[in-house]
């Protein structure tokens, strides 16, 4: 497994990594791929988990999200109204179901699932609002959309790497056992100090205060927890190991994803408060 997991990181990061140095629109499409291959897995989730989805109009209204962060600019404050269309467009196919309570559950489901997934726009987001670094700041040449993707993006691994590698050794006191197995308290402590030293090294970088590092790092780990425990939730619910089998020691694009959907939200919001 582990071998398994070191392939398929040396296989797909060095491109991750290259299309956040490229910035947009190379990564909006890719949050774009990522998002129609996530929406696909969840929505068989939860067709398995015994919900009535209607696919296609899930699908649309998740890259609908994603098109209004791409074109915020373009399309500024059409968020909400994105989201009334879709309510009202996943509403009239669930009409057609028999049972008004199958209609219902189809209705809610489907509306679930694209707005779960299509949290991932704002990794797109973060991009947008944050203001240009300070001349004097280390990444100051290498932009602030790449910068701020780059510390979530770099967080949230370390998060993630953090929990593994020191609840493999030290863990001990399981916690929500009945989502995931292997999740211990001294795993989330190891991924909060993994994630709060490169929150702290990133904010340096990007020419912010670092000390906000000691907020922002705690704050992105524990979102970041949050994800994947709700990922699982939706798993033992379907009764699925993994979201699908696309990475090989990995699962599906929603295994790798899953702590973003939570993080990235979490870092656009300090951004938007503590950036100026």
């Amino acid at each position: 497994m582990l071998r398994e997991r070191a392939l398929s990181a040396a296989i797909f990061v060095p491109p991750l990594v290259l299309v956040i140095v490229l910035g947009n629109p190379w990564l909006s499409l890719l949050i774009g791929l990522m998002v129609v291959l996530g929406s696909l897995e969840a929505f068989r989730l939860l067709r398995d988990a015994g919900y009535g989805v209607l696919p296609v109009l899930g699908l649309a209204a998740a890259l609908a999200i994603v098109v209004d962060a791409a074109a915020a600019t373009q399309l500024a404050g059409t968020g909400l109204l994105l989201t009334a269309v879709a309510l009202i467009l996943i509403a009239a196919g669930a009409f057609s179901r028999p049972d008004p309570r199958v209609g219902l559950s189809t209705w809610a489901a489907t509306t679930f699932g694209a707005l779960y997934v299509g949290l991932l726009a704002f990794v797109i987001r973060l991009g947008e609002i944050v203001p240009a670094l300070p001349p004097g700041a280390p990444a100051a040449s290498f932009g602030a959309e790449r910068g701020w993707v780059l510390l979530l993006v770099l967080a949230v691994w370390a998060f993630d790497t953090g929990a593994y590698l020191v609840g493999r050794r030290f863990g001990r006191h399981r916690f929500l056992t009945h989502l995931s197995a292997s999740k211990t308290l001294e795993g989330v402590a190891g991924g909060l100090v993994g994630a709060t030293l490169v929150a702290v090294a990133g904010l340096w970088a990007l020419g912010e205060p670092w000390p906000g590092g000691l907020l922002l790092g705690p704050l992105l780990g524990l979102a970041a927890q949050a994800g994947d425990l709700a990922e699982s939730m939706l798993k033992r619910a379907a009764g699925a190991k993994d979201s699908g089998t696309l990475i090989p020691g990995h699962g599906g694009i929603l295994d790798r994803i899953d702590s973003f959907l939570f993080a990235a939200p979490v870092v656009t919001l300090y951004a938007f408060a503590f950036v100026r």
